[in-house]
């Protein structure tokens, strides 16, 4: 695995940080800004329709640039967005930041995702993906549990300091150890790009993850006042479960990051399966704290444990697009991302509680295993057109010096990216 892939994947550490470091932080800014929590919530999703609108826009944008000043500039951008939120004194100035900060993080994901790709080998990808992911997941082991302990104490403005501090250090190592990456020989051409899309798996695989993605993060992005007024936990509990529900995740996104290139489907399926189990049991036993803090280490394990699995696909079925591919996976966990909490503050309106979230989710979940079996039915019949050999439209792995390359969304979500 080049170097440059690991490097990356630590600048996705403050991207990840900002995405979903929020759910610790719901409560604070909805007293500071004085709205509920479920519009405060709402900027979560403005996160993350930032990050829909902002992957393919900035690939198609930047499709003929050369990669590595791109991520500079992109990485710059976002930290000046984190400098404007921690301003920001309205709650539509903190809206209009998360936007802009969500555009960069976007196109940050989807070249870095493109350029990971083209460095590995095609039975690798999955594990080039799990490295991005893994920062996402490294964010919400430690970004996300400090960004609410800094909340917590020392105000929520303090966590978006914190975060532009982050990628002022992510820039620093981009200029330091990511190369020059120089463009494919043959000019990338948009319209040839744009064709993955009369593929109906290339939809499969967007709405397997948008359906995904946004289950979760229904019932995540509300978990803080599910833990303090359901659970009955205080709340210094809170970094201290968001912490444990990132360890889930780095452990989810090793494990299926090693496998999933092998058993893609089964990866794929098996984990949401899996998700759709666990939100049901959240629902069920929110009441319970032990219960609660259980269940969310093992929601964050079964959530990224499918994230190598559902970008790589992407790329198996999109393989002749890798920008647009990664661009793709990130507007569709991005999808889910604006969709699962926007459910989530739509169900907590109605009056049905913060543990609805859950059921919400679970629904959700269920939809995108419906998804999955089709695709799969799709792939036994007709193997998908994969491997137009992504390498043709990007360097070799020797063709740059040691560091080089970039995860892909996520999702996280992409995020890993998402």
């Amino acid at each position: 695995m080049p170097v440059a892939v690991h490097v990356l994947g630590l600048a996705v550490f403050s991207l990840g940080t900002s995405e979903f470091m929020l759910s610790g932080l719901l409560p604070p800014i909805a007293e500071d800004m004085h709205v509920s929590i479920a519009r405060a919530g709402l900027l979560i999703s403005a996160f993350a329709i930032g990050m829909v609108l902002g992957a393919p826009l900035l690939a198609v944008a930047t499709l003929r640039l050369p990669r590595r000043t791109t991520l500079i500039s992109l990485i710059s951008l976002f930290g000046l967005g984190q400098v404007a939120g921690a301003l920001a004194p309205s709650y539509a100035l903190l809206f209009a930041s998360r936007m802009v900060s969500a555009l960069a993080c976007a196109g940050f994901w989807a070249v870095g995702a493109a350029v990971a790709i083209a460095m590995v080998e095609r039975d690798q990808r999955a594990r080039a993906m799990a490295v991005m992911i893994g920062g996402l997941s490294l964010a919400n082991v430690l970004g996300v549990p400090a960004g609410a302990f800094l909340g917590e104490r020392l105000g929520w403005r303090a966590a978006f300091w914190s975060v532009g501090a982050a990628s002022a250090v992510a820039l620093a190592g981009i200029l330091a150890l990511v190369p020059r990456i120089p463009l494919p020989a043959e000019r990338p051409a948009l319209l040839r790009e744009l064709r993955i899309y009369r593929d109906r798996q290339v939809w499969l695989a967007v709405g397997i993850t948008a359906l995904a993605a946004g289950g979760v993060f229904c019932a995540f992005s509300y978990l803080s006042p599910l833990l303090t007024e359901v659970a009955g936990l205080d709340a210094g509990w809170v970094p201290w479960v968001l912490a444990l529900f990132g360890v889930g995740a780095l452990a989810g996104t090793t494990v299926g990051g090693r496998i999933a290139d092998a058993h893609l489907f089964g990866v794929m399926l098996w984990g949401i399966t899996a998700s759709s189990v666990l939100l049901v049991a959240l629902a069920l036993l929110a009441s319970a704290a032990v219960a609660a803090v259980g269940l969310s280490f093992l929601i964050g394990f079964s959530t990224f444990f499918t994230a190598p699995a559902l970008n790589a696909r992407m790329f198996n079925v999109a393989g002749a697009a890798p920008t647009l591919a990664g661009a793709t996976t990130t507007a569709a966990f991005n999808v889910g991302n604006t969709g699962g909490p926007w459910l989530g503050g739509t169900v907590i309106d109605a009056g049905l509680g913060f543990e609805a979230t859950a059921w919400a989710g679970a629904a959700m979940t269920l939809t995108a295993i419906g998804l999955g079996l089709r695709a799969l039915h799709l792939d036994r019949r007709t193997p998908p057109p994969t491997s137009r050999v992504i390498a043709s439209s990007a360097p070799t792995p020797t063709a740059a010096p040691t560091p080089t390359g970039a995860p892909a969304p996520t999702g996280a979500p992409a995020p890993a990216a998402p």
